[in-house]
């Protein structure tokens, strides 16, 4: 498996390309402002498909390039049920009024335990709210390997002071992340990489937050 990060937009998100090493096929997570060329780039130099966009949340910053992308692919967009409202209407973007997301519909709405399978890659959908109400995170157990979105960053979790999020929520989805092998490997939403070893603190997260 060959993940493939690319920081973008005015905020430095974490946009993931991964791929299947043994079929080529490969989905991308989260594509905010400018994956389209980044992704594309990417993609015909190395001779992969692109199957799937993976969303762990509806916020404008992670779903920016969505549309665009499933425009060019005409590949199914995945997303939690209970985001996909904002998905498909994003709605302005307050302290950057020049920027636009377009709504897009999803194609496949996700619950907590649902298993996709891309290429040789199989994922395990764990539903994560709290940062907002249909936040997931994205488990390739084999690999030992989670996408946690923003809910869970290096020292650190996604906001819970935001319309729709939920504190209680996130302390739970935390201490549920804080389950997994100690040596899984995390890639959030923003910032650097970590382990849910190196993250103890979930499991006391009612402290924190």
């Amino acid at each position: 498996m060959l993940i493939q990060k690319f920081v973008l937009g005015p905020i430095d998100n974490n946009t993931y390309v991964v791929v299947s090493e043994e079929s080529k096929k490969a989905f991308v997570i989260d594509p905010s402002f400018g994956s389209i060329d980044k992704l594309s780039e990417f993609l015909e130099k190395n001779s992969f498909t692109l199957e799937a966009i993976l969303l762990t949340h509806s916020h404008w910053d992670h779903i920016a390039d969505v549309k665009i992308i499933k425009d060019k692919f005409f590949i199914p967009i995945y997303i939690h049920k209970l985001d996909a409202n904002s998905l498909e209407n994003p709605g302005p973007i307050d302290f950057l009024p020049s920027l636009k997301v377009e709504g897009v519909k999803p194609d496949v709405l996700l619950e907590n335990g649902k298993k996709i399978k891309i290429g040789d890659i199989d994922i395990l959908v764990l539903h994560t709210p709290g940062h907002t109400p249909g936040g997931v995170c994205y488990l390739i157990e084999k690999e030992k390997t989670l996408f946690s979105g923003d809910t869970l960053f290096k020292g650190s979790f996604g906001r819970v002071d935001l319309p729709y999020s939920n504190p209680e929520d996130m302390i739970n989805s935390l201490k549920k992340l804080s389950k997994l092998d100690s040596d899984t490997k995390v890639y959030p939403g923003h910032g650097s990489f970590t382990t849910i070893g190196e993250e103890n603190w979930m499991k006391d997260s009612d402290k924190f937050i």
